[in-house]
Order: C-alpha cells, then sequence, then structure tokens
C-alpha cells in the first residue's frame, strides 16, 4: 500500500467518525432517493418534509436550546415570503418591484431574521407560557394585519404566481432540482444548529436556558445572547419561508395563519425538541399523515387524528419519536450487555 493510500484510509474513518455512522447512512439515502421516488413523492413528500422541517428546526434551536418556545416561527417565514413576492416578481399586479432573485432573496432572508430578532427583542424577558402567548399574540396579529392590509400584502387573496427563478440552464422548480435545492438548505440549516451548540455561544445558551440569573450573576448578557438565538433561528425560518413560497407558488395571510403556527409546534414536539434531527423525522411524520391519512378519515376529522398522534407520542414520550427511538436503543444494549445467569 502506498502513502496515498495509507493516508486515505487513515483519513476516512476518521471522517466517519465525526460525523456518525446515522449521518453518513441518511446522507446516502437522502442522496439516492430520487432515483426511487417519483414526481409526487420528490415534491410533496420528500420537498415538503425538508421545508417543513427546516422551519420545524427554527423552533429547536429556540426551544431546545434556549427555552423559548415559539409560536412565531411561521410568522418569521412569512415575512420572508412575503418579501420575496413585493420585491421579486408575481402575477397578482400589486407591488411585484421585479428585483432579481439574488438580491430579493437574501434581503428577505435578512428582513426574517430582524424580524425575528425583534420578536426575540419582546419576549425574551418572559419565560414559559408567557413567551407561548406573545408569540401566539404576534403570529395572530400579523395573520389579520396581512388579511385586512391590501395596498402591501394584497388582502385575503394574497400573492400568487411567484416562480422560482431560471439561471444556468436549469428550471429548478422541477422536482429533481427542486428536491436537491431543499437538500441542500436543509442540510445547511441543520448543519448550522450543530456547530452553534456545541460553540461558546449554543453552550451559553444552554446554560441560560438551565439557569438564566446564574449566568447573569457571572456577567452574561441574558437577553443579549436570546435575541441573537433568535436572529439565528430567524435566518433558518426565513431560507424555509423563501422555499415554501416557491413550493406553493403564492403566498396568503392563509399560509401564516395560527393553525400554520400550531402545526410547527406538532412537528417539532413530535420528532423531538432537543435534537436537531427530530424536526425533519416529526416533519415527515406530518406530511406522510398530511397527504394519505386524510383520504381515510376525511378533511374534517383529519385535525383529530393529528391529535391523536400528537398525544399518543407525548404521553409514550415527552422527548418524541427520537426519545422512543434512544429509549428502545438503550434497552437493546442492556439486554445485550447482560452477564449470563
Amino acid at each position: 500500500m502506498n502513502d496515498a493510500q495509507l493516508t486515505r484510509a487513515s483519513v476516512a474513518p476518521g471522517w466517519v467518525e465525526r460525523l456518525g455512522v446515522a449521518h453518513v447512512l441518511l446522507a446516502l439515502v437522502l442522496l439516492v432517493y430520487p432515483a426511487a421516488a417519483s414526481d409526487f413523492f420528490l415534491t410533496q413528500i420528500g420537498g415538503y418534509t425538508l421545508i417543513l422541517g427546516t422551519l420545524a428546526l427554527s423552533l429547536m434551536l429556540l426551544a431546545g436550546y434556549g427555552g423559548m418556545v415559539s409560536l412565531a416561527q411561521i410568522t418569521v417565514a412569512g415575512v420572508a415570503g412575503y418579501s420575496v413576492a413585493i420585491f421579486g416578481d408575481n402575477a397578482t399586479h400589486v407591488m411585484g418591484f421585479g428585483w432579481p432573485w439574488w438580491i430579493a432573496v437574501p434581503y428577505a432572508v435578512l428582513l426574517a431574521a430582524i424580524a425575528s430578532a425583534l420578536i426575540g427583542w419582546i419576549s425574551a424577558r418572559t419565560d414559559g407560557v408567557y413567551t407561548i402567548m406573545i408569540t401566539l399574540a404576534i403570529a395572530m396579529a400579523m395573520f389579520y394585519f396581512t388579511q385586512q392590509n391590501y395596498a402591501l400584502f394584497n388582502g385575503h387573496s394574497g400573492y400568487s404566481g411567484l416562480q422560482m427563478p431560471q439561471f444556468w440552464g436549469v428550471v429548478w422548480r422541477d422536482p429533481l432540482p427542486f428536491y436537491y435545492v431543499c437538500l441542500g438548505v436543509a442540510v445547511i440549516s441543520y448543519a448550522a444548529v450543530l456547530y452553534a451548540r456545541d460553540s461558546s455561544f449554543g453552550l451559553s445558551l444552554q446554560a441560560i436556558r438551565d439557569n438564566p440569573r446564574r449566568m447573569r450573576a457571572i456577567g452574561y448578557e441574558v437577553t443579549l445572547h436570546k435575541v441573537f438565538a433568535w436572529f439565528l433561528a430567524g435566518v433558518i425560518a426565513g431560507l424555509a419561508g423563501v422555499l415554501l413560497v416557491w413550493f406553493n407558488g403564492r403566498i396568503s395571510p392563509g399560509t401564516i395563519g395560527v393553525n400554520a403556527a400550531i402545526d410547527v409546534l406538532i412537528v417539532a414536539v413530535l420528532g423531538g425538541m432537543r435534537h436537531p434531527i427530530g424536526a425533519f423525522i416529526g416533519a415527515l411524520v406530518v406530511v406522510l399523515l398530511k397527504v394519505f391519512a386524510i383520504d381515510l378519515v376525511g378533511a374534517d376529522r383529519f385535525n383529530t387524528l393529528i391529535g391523536l398522534v400528537f398525544l399518543a407520542i407525548v404521553f409514550a414520550s415527552p422527548d418524541g419519536l427520537l426519545g422512543l427511538w434512544i429509549r428502545f436503543r438503550s434497552k437493546l444494549d442492556k439486554r445485550s450487555i447482560r452477564p449470563p445467569s
């Protein structure tokens, strides 16, 4: 074996150990998924799951590591979505400044992050149910404001005809390119959350979550840490909002309604609020139920089904589906190391 082969052999295990076998296997599955999936499964299942999971990931960053449960993440995503419609092109002939996508999209994400930071600044001095109520009030206020404002948001109808850009000779809204765009955004957001978790900021944020009074006593700017966490979560939610607009081809007050806000919370809790990958697991469960179970139980009873599934999982494991898996795996490990009688 020559020196190059020895180098590759020594480096490869290190990368696998650093990423984790589960991450490597999951990445391979996601990369080859389009080879076995139809266009419907690529967009309506794969793409939508990744978008919804990215949106829930922004909530997981706040609630899991910062202890701040927000019902305004869909509002933040809506700020980005409406910004794309207003500053870009739309088919409603209201607003539509015609900015190129490479200017409109970063500007929309920045506005979403700033809006998220403002929400965080308002609610950072509260905790628990008070944070939930403040963010719920903001979400409801944004819903009614967009519904009643026609000059800026086009009222109840919202904006339609929002097309994903085409460049490099690729129609990015086609199923295969759109899936990989969603996958790329989800992977970048997921990696950013993992990096933030292990950084000095992430560790201090978790310490603030556990004991804010002690962190304030030793000199940490607790409010500033929380607001910055809201800003980071706003970037992730803004990216998801842009993809959601391109996925639906429109945005209206119904997109950012209270039901949608609660759906994001359900997704995060179902997967596991303290695990970044849990956001995508919960999103997959909800999307599969929405696509297939609604035909079995009907639209009128679908919310009841979601509620029953939610209650069953939460009662079985407060840490969601991922918590169930961790408990199951720990039991298997204990049985495997049990000494013979």
